[in-house]
């Protein structure tokens, strides 16, 4: 059974309307079918946006991930070769190995060791805007507090962070589907760059070992098994991309969704110990990531409809994350919202490793606002989304606040 999105409902989905709001697009696509066959992409493919759709689709291993170049692209060779040695492309056996040697750097307690840097690092920031009553939560707080965490993390030289931002930013057009061919230039131009410097990073932690997640992917071992140098270098770009842009949209596009729900910024400062489920509902909300992708690796068929070998699947996590058909009023933001099982990081094999980070950065630095700064307001009436369809994600956050408290 085929579902042409193209026959019930054409739209663009690097539209201004889109870009500002995707959600009422995601309910005319389901309202038609949860999974339909259409050609809004260069590639034609699968657009789903059901919950237990996507969730079947996440578990079910015979949908397997792609680098987003094709495999035989030549113009750009250096960011094609780091995307393959990539853990986020990967397919088993080469996935479960690899995730094997990088999440023993990632467990929940070392993850909670860096909890009394983050929150240094967050009061370091508002200390620096507590004077002028105005900041953009982007460049001035979200930015900033991903960037001197991961650089943390990696074991970056303070003197260094500041070229993340320019890393990031170079990265991140190359792997969303909107991706043009200056931004495949310019990032393969970056991606050069960065093995440029992480090679010479890696050597020096060779000779002289110090703390570091680097030091520990150079010398984490399972079943005498280790990382290559390539792998290892791969994981750190990967870090950049990843650690950078899923945090810094989860954190601004929180405290968005809470200055646009007053009530809930009000229970929210009032009751402190709602932000771990408020995260998750932001989360759910406003999905930092909106969407990933696989390939079938034969005929399957998914309630009813038979996906073929070879079909490309667009699996749309912002409109999973807002079905009615799995979560109550899914257009209302409730920060007590229970049970929350979106699908924000994923599911199964490929579930984000740095989500404990994330999420814990996100609750130190949203609690932390709240608890200091009095009268917070969007300094601006409509803030403008960055023109990108996997991942949700804002230009600015201008905000004014009264004070922001030692």
């Amino acid at each position: 059974m085929i579902h042409d999105v193209n026959q019930t409902m054409p739209f663009s989905f690097t539209s201004p309307e889109f870009m500002q709001n995707p959600y009422p697009f995601y309910d005319m696509l389901r309202s038609q079918h949860p999974l339909h066959w259409g050609t809004l992409f260069k590639y034609p493919g699968w657009y789903v946006t059901g919950y237990e759709e996507a969730l079947t689709i996440l578990k079910d291993t015979r949908f397997k991930n792609r680098i987003p170049l094709p495999e035989t692209s030549k113009k750009y060779e250096q960011l094609k070769n780091i995307q393959n040695n990539m853990l986020l492309f990967k397919n088993e056996p080469d996935h479960k190995r690899l995730r094997l040697l990088v999440s023993n750097v990632f467990t929940p307690r070392i993850v909670e060791s860096y909890r009394p840097y983050i929150q240094k690092t967050v009061n370091d920031l508002l200390q620096q805007v507590q004077n002028k009553k105005t900041m953009d939560v982007v460049s001035d707080f979200a930015f900033p507090l991903a960037s001197l965490i991961i650089a943390k993390i990696l074991g970056i030289p303070q003197e260094e962070q500041y070229q993340f931002r320019e890393w990031a930013a170079s990265l991140i057009p190359t792997i969303d589907f909107t991706r043009s061919r200056k931004a495949l230039i310019n990032g393969n131009i970056m991606i050069i760059v960065l093995q440029d410097y992480f090679k010479e990073l890696i050597k020096k932690c060779k000779r002289s070992p110090e703390e570091g997640l680097i030091n520990q992917l150079i010398n984490e071992e399972q079943q005498g098994d280790r990382l290559t140098d390539e792998e290892i270098l791969a994981t750190c770009i990967l870090l950049v991309i990843a650690g950078h842009e899923t945090t810094v949209n989860l954190i601004s596009n929180s405290i968005l969704a809470l200055l646009n729900h007053p009530r809930q910024l009000m229970e929210l400062k009032g009751k402190p110990w709602l932000i771990e489920s408020a995260v998750e509902e932001f989360l759910r909300y406003e999905s930092p990531t909106q969407m990933t992708a696989r390939i079938a690796s034969e005929d399957i068929e998914i309630k009813q409809t038979t996906i073929k070998k070879g079909d490309q699947i667009y699996i749309l996590l912002g409109a999973a994350n807002r079905d009615p058909r799995k979560f109550k009023n899914a257009h209302l933001l409730d920060i007590t919202r229970n049970p929350n099982h979106h699908l924000a990081f994923g599911y199964g094999a490929h579930f984000c490793l740095g989500a404990p980070l994330a999420r814990l950065e996100a609750q130190l630095a949203i609690q932390t606002l709240l608890d200091r700064a009095d009268n917070l307001k969007l300094a601006a009436p409509e803030p403008q989304w960055r023109k990108l369809i996997g991942f949700r994600a804002l230009n600015e956050l201008p905000i004014t606040f009264d004070r922001v408290g030692i």
